[in-house]
């Protein structure tokens, strides 16, 4: 059956999660070392990490998390449209203008918009109106990620055409569980692939800036550009103190919203995430932490389908991801049809 649209999947006017991906084209190592061409494209990867630093700076989406691995990227994004309510007319006009910008420095940084710039947006009541909708929309977050990392790639290796295999695939996450479950399914790619063998030498991922800033290391910028902490992405634990409902955004600067998305903090996720990894990896045997059983029971997992959960993500949901009671409970945007889950999801998480 064929997958729905993604208008019948995602509404922009809503708060939403979603786990996108983009693969290179042919799946060749565009990102890494090339054994075709035998040329190492690694700081690819840093150009990606420099635009998600930029863009979690910029639009009023949350980025939760993110892994760069040598021929596709996965990333998990909130969409804010509460956020960007709470903006007045010239922060609109000011954050689009340093994601596409009129004018820029020597070195391709953006310059502060000009008045002129800025009133060319908010004082025209149809532009304003849609550029607030498009800095809460994912689809015009990949959109200017996958198109500016195209061209470069490409003027880099004087080549022309597509350098990304297909349009970057999106799955909406209903749940917690879902949440949680591709989290780590993320987090943990490159221990996966064998590229690493902890979460701390996992580079280029949300998981090794967490480390990071666990280490109470000084947030500094590197020879790379980039920051070496986790202020641009958002906080993992939800601070109840702040209040379910508020938008809480940010006036760090360095993302939309201080709002959490886990309601344990982040040392237990961590903690979750290495014992998961020791589950997956070959050749490697670990006990769970006696600590980290009651998360599992909440989520009403089993430790063997949270590992199958974790490993086969990518496989399982294509469409959405959640409960299947949750699930079955949403609708389509537009036709309201019931949204499809495999048969093994619903044997590994049958519905009470």
């Amino acid at each position: 059956m064929a997958r729905l649209a993604r208008a019948e999947v995602f509404d922009p006017n809503e708060v939403t999660i979603a786990h996108v991906m983009a693969r290179t084209v042919r799946r060749c190592f565009l990102f890494g070392n090339d054994p075709v061409s035998g040329k190492n494209f690694d700081h690819r990867k840093v150009w990606i990490e420099q635009h998600l630093q930029h863009f979690a700076a910029c639009f009023g989406i949350d980025l939760i998390c993110f892994s760069i691995l040598s021929n596709h990227y996965h990333l998990i994004l909130k969409s804010r449209p509460d956020v960007v309510a709470s903006w007045d007319d010239t922060e609109v006009a000011r954050r689009w203008l340093m994601l596409c910008p009129h004018r820029k420095d020597s070195n391709g940084n953006p310059l502060p918009p000009s008045e002129c710039e800025l009133n060319a947006i908010r004082n025209c009541p149809e532009k304003l109106a849609d550029t607030r909708s498009r800095l809460s929309n994912i689809s015009w977050w990949m959109r200017l990620l996958n198109q500016r990392i195209a061209q470069r790639a490409n003027h880099e290796d004087e080549e022309t055409g597509r350098f990304f295999q297909d349009r970057y695939r999106a799955v909406r996450l209903i749940d917690e569980s879902a949440l949680l479950a591709c989290a780590a399914y993320v987090d943990l790619n490159p221990i996966r692939a064998a590229m690493a063998e902890t979460i701390e030498q996992s580079d280029h991922t949300s998981a090794q800036r967490r480390v990071e800033t666990c280490t109470e290391q000084p947030a500094t910028t590197h020879n790379d550009g980039l920051r070496h902490d986790d202020s641009f992405l958002a906080p993992v634990e939800i601070d109840e103190s702040n209040g379910e409902t508020s938008p809480v955004a940010s006036q760090s600067g360095t993302r939309c919203s201080d709002k959490g998305f886990l309601w344990f903090p982040l040392e237990q996720y961590l903690e979750l995430l290495d014992w998961t990894a020791r589950q997956i990896a070959e050749g490697k045997h670990g006990k769970t932490p006696e600590h980290l059983a009651p998360i599992l029971q909440r989520l009403g997992l089993e430790s063997s389908v949270w590992c199958e959960l974790v490993e086969d993500f990518g496989k399982l949901f294509k469409t959405v991801a959640g409960n299947p009671c949750a699930v079955d409970e949403h609708r389509s945007c537009k036709t309201h049809r019931r949204f499809r889950l495999s048969r093994r999801v619903r044997e590994l998480i049958p519905s009470d």
